[in-house]
């Protein structure tokens, strides 16, 4: 797969437990690469190239602020994450309720 339509695809993209975690930061807001890297053990290049695929997604979007640039959380594109996950979950629940069910009759 290309690194193109491998960024485009919102599962890959956020397979990366780096990646996951910057999301994860950006959950508390509009911030700059420089405050994003501060948690990581890696340069500051490793973080704007987790960023930009991150834009290529769609899951965040950049601005320049005069000299720094400053990400912000998309989640619109996670619908789709989360749309999957809910037919697992609706198996999950009708399985704990046969459960609950057997364990009522024995």
């Amino acid at each position: 797969m290309s690194r193109q339509s491998a960024s485009a695809d919102v599962f890959q993209v956020i397979a990366d437990p780096t990646r996951r975690a910057i999301l994860d930061l950006l959950l508390r807001g509009e911030q700059p690469v420089k405050q994003l890297a501060e948690p990581f053990a890696m340069s500051l290049p490793a973080i704007s190239q987790h960023l930009q695929i991150l834009c290529e997604a769609n899951l965040v979007e950049v601005r320049k602020s005069g000299r720094q640039r400053l990400y912000k959380l998309k989640p619109e594109p996670l619908k789709q994450v989360s749309a999957w996950i809910a037919n697992y979950e609706e198996f999950w629940q009708d399985k704990l309720e046969a459960l609950g069910n057997y364990l009522e009759e024995n």
